[in-house]
């Protein structure tokens, strides 16, 4: 399994109350489930900045990651960027090959 980065922005229309955000979520991650059942949800954050989230997700591969990416968009009238990430001691073992 890959893991990816997945940073979030939602449009200001996407929800009006904190409420609708949580039933956003919930409506967005039952969906992610049924469409792409291996994918493997590790963390979720909400952050200051240009995005409103910050997800890491383990995924087959690209593709899978591009889905998770499109129904996230569909759902919070979204943009998405996905990030491909190497775990640090991974990381390590193939520059060592270099």
């Amino acid at each position: 399994m890959q893991t990816f980065i997945m940073l979030t922005r939602l449009a200001p229309e996407a929800a009006r109350s904190p409420q609708a955000l949580e039933q956003l979520e919930r409506k967005a991650m039952e969906r992610v489930r049924k469409d792409c059942p291996d994918v493997q949800w590790l963390e979720s954050y909400a952050i200051l900045g240009p995005c409103d989230y910050l997800d890491i997700f383990q995924a087959k591969d690209v593709e899978t990651a591009s889905r998770v990416s499109t129904l996230i968009r569909t759902f919070g009238h979204a943009r998405t960027e996905i990030w491909a990430a190497t775990d640090w001691k991974r990381f390590k073992e193939i520059i060592r090959g270099l």
